[in-house]
C-alpha cells in the first residue's frame, strides 16, 4: 500500500470513529430506552471499523 493510500484509509477511520463519538453522544442525550441501546451498538459497531481502518493504515 502507497504512503497516500495510508493516509487516506487512516483520515476516513478518523472521520469514522468522529462519527461514532457523535452517534453516541447523540444516543446518550436525547434518547431513551431500546432506541438508546441499539444506538450505543450501532455506534459501537462503527466504532470497531474505524479501529480497524486505523490498525490496517498503520500496516
Amino acid at each position: 500500500m502507497s504512503a497516500m493510500d495510508k493516509m487516506w484509509l487512516s483520515l476516513v477511520a478518523i472521520l469514522i470513529m468522529g462519527l461514532s463519538v457523535f452517534l453516541i453522544t447523540f444516543a446518550r442525550a436525547k434518547t431513551k430506552g431500546l432506541v438508546r441501546g441499539i444506538l450505543s451498538i450501532i455506534a459501537f459497531l462503527i466504532m470497531l471499523v474505524g479501529f480497524v481502518g486505523g490498525i490496517a493504515s498503520l500496516t
